[in-house]
C-alpha cells in the first residue's frame, strides 16, 4: 500500500517500499510536524547516497550531524536526533541483520512481542512504539494476531489519532483536529 503521509511524492514513495525508511520517519518524529518528520529519511537517502543501516550505522556520527544540518535540516535538533539515528541504525543492523521488517515478522510473532521488540528500539518509548504498530497493522498489512489490541486505541478503526491513521489530505486534518483537541485538553486539565 502506498502511504501518503508527507505531501512530497518522493519522500512518500521512500516510505512506502523501505521499511527502515519508514521506521526512521518515525523515530524523527517529534516536535517537528509529522510531514517534516517523515521527509527525513528521503532527505538523509539523498545527501548520503544510501539508507541502509549498515551505512548510517558506521557513518562519522560528526559528518552525519553536519548532514542533518544542511538546508532544508532534517530535523531542529540535528544533534540528538542524528545520534538517535544511527542508534537505531546500529540496532536494526547488530540485532536484525540490517533487514527492518524482522522486527515484525521473524518468529511470526503476535501483536504484544511486535509491540515489545519497537519499544526495545533506541528512541522508541510505549506510545510511539504503538503508534508504529498502528501504522504497520493499518497500512503495511501486518498480520500479527493481536497487532490492535498491543496498539491500544491507536489500533482503533476510524480513530484519527496519529499517523497510522493518515491516507489523504481528508484523513490529515481529522488527525491535526484530534491532536488539537487533545493538546486543549490537556492544557485546560493542568490550569484547572
Amino acid at each position: 500500500m502506498e502511504l501518503h503521509i508527507t505531501g512530497d511524492p518522493a519522500a512518500d514513495k521512500l516510505l512506502s517500499e523501505d521499511d527502515f525508511a519508514l521506521l526512521t520517519g518515525m523515530l524523527l518524529d517529534q516536535q517537528v510536524t509529522m510531514e517534516s518528520a517523515f521527509a527525513g529519511p528521503e532527505k538523509i537517502r539523498t545527501r548520503l547516497g544510501s539508507l541502509k543501516p549498515e551505512a548510517i550505522a558506521t557513518h562519522d556520527p560528526a559528518a552525519f550531524v553536519e548532514m542533518f544540518k544542511e538546508r532544508p535540516a532534517v530535523h531542529r535538533f540535528p544533534g540528538s536526533m542524528a545520534a538517535r539515528v544511527q542508534a537505531l541504525a546500529a540496532a536494526v543492523q547488530d540485532e536484525w541483520d540490517g533487514e527492518t521488517a524482522a522486527i515484525w515478522t521473524k518468529g511470526s510473532p503476535d501483536g504484544a512481542e511486535v509491540l515489545r521488540r519497537l519499544k526495545a528500539l533506541p528512541g522508541f518509548g510505549e506510545q510511539k512504539a504503538k503508534i508504529f504498530l498502528a501504522l504497520l497493522g493499518k497500512q503495511r498489512g501486518l498480520k500479527a494476531s493481536g497487532w490492535r489490541e498491543a496498539a491500544g486505541h491507536y489500533g482503533d478503526d476510524g480513530a484519527y489519532l496519529s499517523v497510522a491513521d493518515i491516507v489523504d489530505p481528508e484523513s490529515l486534518a481529522k488527525v491535526r483536529a484530534s491532536k488539537q483537541a487533545a493538546k486543549a485538553a490537556a492544557k485546560a486539565g493542568k490550569e484547572r
